[in-house]
């Protein structure tokens, strides 16, 4: 869209992708990675530009660039104007939505002189402790990396898969090496439910806090009827506010990604009725750069569990970027997002 002599130019949008690498293999149940896939959408306007990232796809370079001409054919929405509410009416897949969003919210704050935050009516965020993950390996490798990590008190350990039965090895590995360390399983939905009952009374009895998304999203049912002696977080089984009646009564706690809800916005309402629901909050991540990072480290100010360690798996990351010291990741610099 041209605009007219006087008139200030339309804003515009770039779109590009990155495969970076991570600085080791990552496994978790169902795959490995290498590398990874992100897109950041920008939106340009009277001198200021706002950032969204996000992952459209953990592994297919193919369904990746397909996202990406999804999200450039939305050029001329964006030089007509689009805002938050017309892109909550726009039919897109979450991660291209999350993207979007989050460049939106930070081209408002960035035009106001404002932060996210106070534009949200959130409290300016502080340094959160985050866990750091542990992906799935032999026990004495997960043991081994999890003693390096002595600046974090919380950790995250991958399980499940075709290795399932080394589950327990693993975490009595972990809990051997740091005994100080708050721990939290994440099987990705690679258990039954009789390996749920068989994991959950032993995972209790070294310590663990939360399991997470033990069985396949879809097939959860049957946690209607089982209380577990480790609560039990939904991921993958809660993507947004209309998939959270289904784990009310099966799960005491929502782990929140942005990639999965669309956006800061969608976040933030679903913290909300998540909250209402009487359900806690877990706020997550892919393996994204600080600018992904960023918008999701306000919703976490409401979490009791904080995964934001996505930075520490890659080989490089954005600068400026999110500072992590001492098991603490610390607020965006508005240079970065925000």
């Amino acid at each position: 869209m041209m605009s007219r002599p006087g008139q200030p130019a339309a804003p515009s949008l770039h779109v590009f992708a990155e495969n970076i690498p991570l600085r080791e293999p990552f496994r978790i149940s169902r795959i490995e990675f290498r590398h990874s896939q992100v897109m950041v959408a920008e939106i340009a306007a009277d001198g200021h530009v706002g950032r969204g990232e996000c992952e459209p796809h953990e592994s297919d370079p193919a369904l990746r660039d397909q996202a990406m001409a999804e999200l450039w054919a939305l050029s001329d929405h964006v030089a007509r104007g689009l805002n938050r509410a017309d892109l909550a009416a726009l039919p897109l897949s979450r991660p291209i939505r999350n993207a979007l969003d989050c460049a939106l919210w930070d081209l408002e704050a960035k035009r106001r002189g404002t932060s996210v935050a106070a534009l949200a009516g959130c409290p300016a965020p502080a340094a959160l402790p985050t866990v750091f993950t542990l992906g799935i390996d032999a026990p004495a490798a997960m043991a081994e990396k999890a003693a390096r990590r002595t600046a974090w008190t919380r950790l995250k350990i991958k399980l499940g898969g075709e290795e399932a039965a080394l589950d327990l090895r693993r975490v009595a590995a972990v809990r051997r090496a740091r005994d100080d360390a708050e721990l939290i399983v994440d099987a990705n939905g690679g258990w039954t439910m009789e390996g749920l009952r068989h994991m959950a009374p032993a995972l209790a009895e070294l310590g663990v806090a939360l399991i997470e998304q033990p069985l396949p999203p879809g097939r959860d049912g049957p946690l209607a009827d089982y209380a577990s002696p480790v609560p039990l977080c939904a991921d993958e089984s809660c993507l947004d506010r209309q998939s959270l009646p289904a784990v009310i009564g099966r799960y005491a706690y929502i782990n929140i990604k942005l990639d999965k809800t669309g956006g800061l916005s969608e976040a933030l309402a679903l913290a909300d009725a998540a909250e209402a629901a009487g359900l806690g909050l877990m706020v997550g991540c892919m393996t994204g750069t600080s600018l992904a990072m960023a918008p999701a480290h306000i919703v976490a100010q409401r979490a009791r569990f904080v995964d934001l360690d996505g930075p520490l798996l890659l080989a490089w990351d954005r600068t400026p970027a999110m500072r992590y010291e001492e098991g603490l990741v610390h607020p965006a610099e508005p240079a970065l997002w925000g």
